[in-house]
């Protein structure tokens, strides 16, 4: 029996993939779990629907990515923090604290997308990397300074 995935199934196939499955396993599981439905001609048209909304959907994501990376690109973020007698930060400078300072300044940044080996223990310029979808990525430089 040919049927049409609706999700994912491991070992057998992606969303919107046309398999050949025996009768009973469709019958039984797949389609009663929401898995499948059987490839009718309808339901081959409205797959080929659905695929080309994912394409498009897709496509718009990519550009808004794209969009952003070329915003954000160059951007120099300055971060004024406390310093102790012997020029020491009360804080360190985590990927946390970049990303709020981003957000700050109306980009859309998560602190998990900061690429920071470890957190900046000191006054001074640095080139910090945030990574975006589709292996697309920005250079930012975080300029450490003392708040007055």
């Amino acid at each position: 029996m040919k049927v049409i995935l609706l999700k994912d199934v491991e070992k057998l196939g992606k969303m919107f993939e046309i398999k050949t499955v025996k009768n009973g396993y469709a019958r039984n599981f797949l389609i009663p779990n929401g898995l499948a439905k059987p490839a009718t001609r309808e339901a081959t048209k409205w797959v080929e629907m659905q695929k080309e909304m994912l394409e498009k959907k897709a496509e718009e994501e990519l550009k808004k990515v794209q969009e952003t990376v070329s915003k954000i690109d160059g951007l120099e973020v300055i971060i004024p923090v406390k310093i102790g007698e012997e020029d020491q930060l009360f804080e360190k400078i985590t990927g946390q604290k970049i990303a709020e300072k981003i957000k700050g300044m109306g980009y859309k940044v998560d602190k998990k997308q900061i690429a920071l080996e470890k957190p900046i223990d000191a006054i001074g310029e640095y080139s910090v990397k945030i990574k975006f979808a589709d292996n697309l990525e920005a250079d930012v430089k975080i300029i450490v300074t003392e708040e007055k």
